[in-house]
Order: structure tokens, then sequence, then C-alpha cells
């Protein structure tokens, strides 16, 4: 089975022009040009257009499309990888569709939306942070069970955030020392606030993880400048994350 050029650009939604130009920079050459002039294209020429439409639709640039497929050994794995990246845009759109209609929602019922609320799926922060320490898994369930909470759901979540933060910057002001049973014990509230979130360690039950997972987050209240006044001053920082080592290293 094979289809010449101007069934394939009708089929495809673009012009023969461009798949002459594809042929001219060595990117989809035809399958073979007939006695007559006509190029046409088989099942494999179809795969490989497929693959460059893709691959522009991702933003990809023409050079580096040549690039990909220069250096590609399978075919099928250069498939697998499209997949998973056309996943991930759904996701995205996915989770879009998910703020847009919490504004939809709060609107009509006369409530101010939230902004974070609003631009849910639109910047997604922390992904690559989160992916790069515990994997892809890990961020899409939690992305996934946050966004799938309705408007009053995620206020609430907030509030108890808040509330847990609030008592914190409390027990650091009144002086009460991180290894002490009220920092204990509101270090063991944090690591049960943590394992509400689907996809962290604290929720899979997995010890060593998650007492990684609780150092490096009080590392980061102290370090990370994304949370600078979270705990009122770097007094505060730096007894929430004594704390939580010391819960970490003694009672999980």
């Amino acid at each position: 089975m094979e289809w010449t050029i101007q069934e394939l650009a009708a089929r495809a939604g673009i012009t023969s022009r461009t798949l002459r130009h594809y042929d001219r920079v060595g990117l989809l050459a035809p399958s073979r040009v007939g006695a007559n002039g006509y190029r046409y294209y088989d099942p494999a020429a179809v795969v490989r257009l497929q693959r460059i439409l893709l691959m522009r639709r991702l933003g990809m640039g023409l050079p580096a499309i040549a690039e990909v497929l220069a250096d590609e050994v399978d075919t099928c794995d250069g498939l697998r990888a499209h997949i998973a990246a056309l996943e991930e845009e759904r996701d995205r759109i996915e989770r879009r569709i998910r703020s847009v209609r919490h504004t939809l929602d709060a609107l009509v019922a006369g409530a101010e939306p939230q902004m974070d609320v609003m631009l849910a799926g639109f910047n997604d922060a922390y992904r690559d942070e989160v992916v790069a320490r515990w994997g892809e898994r890990a961020f899409q369930e939690s992305n996934d069970w946050w966004h799938g909470k309705t408007l009053d759901q995620q206020r609430a979540w907030k509030r108890d955030a808040e509330d847990l933060v609030a008592a914190w910057v409390a027990a650091a002001k009144a002086g009460v020392p991180p290894t002490g049973e009220h920092a204990q014990s509101l270090a063991a509230r944090h690591v049960q606030w943590l394992s509400r979130i689907p996809g962290t360690p604290t929720a899979e039950g997995d010890r060593e993880r998650s007492i990684e997972m609780v150092e490096c987050l009080g590392d980061m209240y102290v370090d990370d400048p994304r949370f600078a006044g979270m705990y009122d001053d770097d007094a505060g920082a730096t007894f929430v994350r004594d704390a939580l080592h010391a819960y970490a290293r003694t009672r999980m």
C-alpha cells in the first residue's frame, strides 16, 4: 500500500509543499519516485511522518527532529517515548481543565476563586524537583489527588497546613527544645500530615525513604529561599528542621 504526495498531504492536514521541504532537508524522503515523477509514500514513511508531526507539535524545530531521528536505533522505542510525552501533555491539559472548572464553579457560587487554584496545572512549580527526588509516579499521584479536590476541600487542606505552621511558630517562640515532647508531638503531626498525600513515601509506609523525605523537608525549610519566612524567621525554620530531624532519627 502506498499513497501519492497529494493523498498523504491531505490525510496529514499539511501541504505537499511541506512534504517536499521535508525531503529537501533530509527528514522524509518518498518511498519511491515513479517514472512520471510522482512521489509515493509507503506505511513506513507514514510512520516517520507521524513522528515528525508529533515532535513539531511538541515544539521541536526541524534540526532537532532530524537529530533525534538520526540518533535513533529502534523506531518502537521512539514511539514509546512519543506516547509518554503525549500522555504527559494530556495530563497537563486535564489539570488545566480541572483548574478552569474550579474557577467557574467558584464564580457561579459567588465565591472568590483562589489564585493558586486558578493557576493549577499552568505552573507545576515543584514538578521537576519532585520527579528528580521521588519519581514521576509520586508527582502524578499527589498532583492528581490535589487537583481532584473541590475548592472547599482544597481550602480545608490549606487551613490545616496553616494551623500546623502556626503551631510550629508558637512553639519556637515559646523556646521549647526541638527534642522535647511538645516539639516531637508537632513533628509527629507533621509526618501524619505528609502521610495523607498519595504518592509520598510516608503515605506508602516506606520507612527508609520516609526518613529521607522528612529530613530533606526539614533542610529545605532552612536552606531553600522559596520557604523564607514560612516559619516566621530563620530561628523558627531551624527549630522545625531540628525537631523533624530528631523525630526522623528516633521515632520513625
